[in-house]
């Protein structure tokens, strides 16, 4: 009897595929050697013909969203706490905690590349990140049926989940204590309508700029001045 060659793939089912695609594209981020990220590449590295990856995804960008979006609902959930707050803070420090580690900040990359040159394909990628955006519109139902006050998820999306991403993005570590309270507190404060003045502590002001700054909040205090009087 001739032995299996080493390239022959044992059939899998359509999750185990998904699966083995999904860990397949963090591998290859992660992996300093690897290859260029391509279908190809990554249906090799997965045990997987090509053509499936190709009929099941269309493209690489819409696979690349589709594992980005499936790895955070898997490492980010979206739990119900009982309050706002901790719903908000729960994920903001499981964003914080998934970005520190390489296949977290192997998903950023992710997201990167799955950036779409095309109308048709930044509309299938929407829909995979779609599933994202129910997720955190089941954290303001929640909330409403609890009698509070959730913030438009455009809100939270530029004031709790940028700053991440942003960070990670460039480079720049979140400071290691407080930073998911900072956000929230700040997304809370600012929707009750409140001013909020807490400090993000890897920002520093030089005692100049504090005066300049209070004396700033004070003039708009007593209505701008006396430029109009």
């Amino acid at each position: 009897m001739t032995p299996k060659q080493p390239t022959e793939r044992i059939r899998k089912s359509p999750e185990q595929v998904r699966a083995a695609v999904h860990q397949a594209i963090i591998d290859l981020l992660c992996d300093p050697q690897g290859e260029d990220l391509s279908i190809p590449a990554i249906a090799q590295r997965a045990g997987v013909n090509h053509t499936s990856v190709y009929r099941r995804w269309g493209s690489l960008d819409a696979l690349l969203a589709d594992m980005v979006t499936t790895r955070l609902e898997r490492d980010s959930p979206l739990n119900d706490t009982g309050t706002l707050r901790g719903d908000l803070l729960a994920w903001a420090e499981a964003s914080v905690a998934s970005i520190r580690t390489p296949e977290g900040r192997a998903l950023v990359r992710a997201v990167i590349l799955s950036m779409p040159n095309s109308a048709q394909a930044q509309d299938e990628r929407a829909q995979h990140f779609l599933r994202r955006m129910h997720s955190i519109e089941q954290i303001r139902r929640r909330a409403t049926a609890r009698g509070e006050n959730p913030p438009p998820p455009e809100q939270i999306l530029d004031q709790l989940i940028a700053p991440f991403y942003l960070r990670a993005i460039f480079g720049i570590d979140p400071p290691t204590t407080g930073y998911p309270q900072l956000l929230v507190d700040r997304l809370l404060s600012s929707e009750s309508g409140e001013c909020s003045m807490i400090a993000d502590p890897m920002i520093k002001e030089t005692p100049d700029e504090r005066h300049h700054h209070r004396a700033d909040t004070g003039q708009r205090a007593d209505g701008g001045g006396r430029d109009g009087e």
